[in-house]
């Protein structure tokens, strides 16, 4: 590991332990020339590449950070923890690669993601859902929040966070 701060090359792990679920290996290295402390994240590298299938049927690598990017737009100032969104995509993505070999269409990791947010927070998957579903127009999301209001008064002992107290 190279040393942001001073550009060397020699450091050593202070600490280590499991991040992500699991998923990753959270290490904090200082260096031994300037002292400078980095956090460094390991992940296991995927052997089969996945790649996307767009609507308009052209192929590009599946891009973690891109659905990230999504979530944390989706997301915006909600009051979604950082480790919340991140355990999404990490979720969204793993299902993928278990699911599919080499291709997965587009629709199916928008679908995945948006499901998971309707879980995780109704306002940002309302936003998610507006970019995603393309509403064309006001009755288009009416129709969408009306589904989740029927959906918060089928769930036993939820409020409904789009009614007045």
């Amino acid at each position: 590991m190279i040393c942001p701060a001073c550009g060397a090359d020699e450091d050593r792990v202070v600490d280590s332990r499991a991040a992500d679920g699991g998923h990753a290996i959270r290490r904090r290295r200082e260096c031994a020339r300037c002292g400078h402390r980095v956090t460094t994240y390991e992940r296991q590298e995927r052997t089969s590449r996945l790649v996307v299938v767009k609507k308009d049927g052209s192929r590009k690598p599946f891009d973690r950070d891109q659905v990230l990017k999504g979530v944390l737009a989706a997301c915006g100032k909600r009051p979604v923890p950082e480790a919340q969104k991140d355990a999404l995509v990490e979720s969204v993505e793993a299902q993928l690669h278990r699911e599919f070999d080499r291709e997965v269409p587009s629709r199916e990791i928008g679908e995945r993601v948006a499901l998971r947010l309707r879980e995780l927070d109704e306002i940002a998957y309302i936003r998610y859902a507006s970019e995603y579903y393309s509403f064309k127009t006001l009755d288009d999301l009416a129709t969408e929040v009306t589904h989740l209001r029927s959906r918060r008064k089928d769930a036993p002992g939820q409020e409904n966070l789009f009614e007045a107290p």
